[in-house]
């Protein structure tokens, strides 16, 4: 912290002289330093990974997901402060459900995505509160097609293509930027996805990790749901067996 900051970082309602909001900055410290997500949006899909890191033995597999699902064909994965993830994907599924029942159809995930990123962004304007120390990763397929947003801690959202949040998004991203993704299918992007995380956590390899996939597409018949065990099972072991000859 600079000296230019002293003072400045008590409160999310408070700008620094040269325009900056600092705990808004402090919550993207508190994603840097979680597991890596990413999304890939793929020609018929979209497949979200997340590396999970498990903090004690004693911690009962398979729980604690950071992959949740808002709406039938709706995935959100996050990274950052756990309990502030499932506040948002439970804000996600009051969206969703008051979206379908106002317009009677399902949501567009555009719409998902612009009223979280409202949601996050008023987090960061009071000094009673703190700004949420995720980023949100959502994927769908919806009446446009295949759709990849990314909100981030100060409510900002982008529309990607493939997304990388977390410890290992600078590996992950230049990873995601050599595939081909508008020609890859949702079982391939799994395979792919499996790998990158794999990969990335390679870097961390002083701490477990559980691998979470799910995926959004023409095999799943548009429903957002976990990677079957078979499959999840084969791209795991390829995962490790690249990573293997990668060394």
């Amino acid at each position: 912290m600079t000296s230019i900051g002293t003072g400045y970082d008590l409160s999310a309602s408070t700008y620094s002289p040269d325009g900056r909001i600092f705990q808004v900055e402090y919550a993207g410290k508190a994603v840097e330093n979680s597991g890596t997500a990413i999304g890939l949006k793929v020609k018929d899909g979209v497949v979200l990974a997340v590396e999970k890191l498990v903090h004690s033995k004693l911690l009962v597999p398979n729980v604690n997901r950071r992959i949740q699902t808002v709406d039938r064909h709706i995935g959100l994965a996050t990274s950052g402060l756990l309990a502030d993830g499932r506040s948002i994907a439970n804000r996600a599924r009051e969206e969703a459900s008051s979206l379908r029942s106002w317009h009677d159809a399902p949501p567009t995930l555009k719409d998902i995505a612009e009223r979280i990123g409202m949601f996050v962004q008023a987090y960061t304007l009071y000094s009673s509160v703190r700004p949420f120390g995720i980023s949100t990763l959502l994927g769908a397929v919806d009446k446009n097609g295949p759709a990849l947003f990314v909100v981030e801690p100060s409510g900002v959202f982008y529309g990607y293509h493939g997304a990388a949040v977390g410890k290992g998004r600078q590996l992950a991203k230049t990873e995601l930027e050599k595939l081909k993704l508008s020609e890859l299918t949702t079982r391939e992007a799994v395979y792919e996805a499996a790998r990158i995380i794999h990969l990335v956590h390679d870097d961390a390899k002083e701490k477990d990790f559980e691998l979470e996939l799910s995926w959004i597409g023409a095999e799943t018949n548009n429903l957002h749901v976990p990677v079957p065990e078979d499959l999840f099972k084969d791209a795991d072991a390829k995962a490790r067996a690249a990573l293997e000859t990668f060394e």
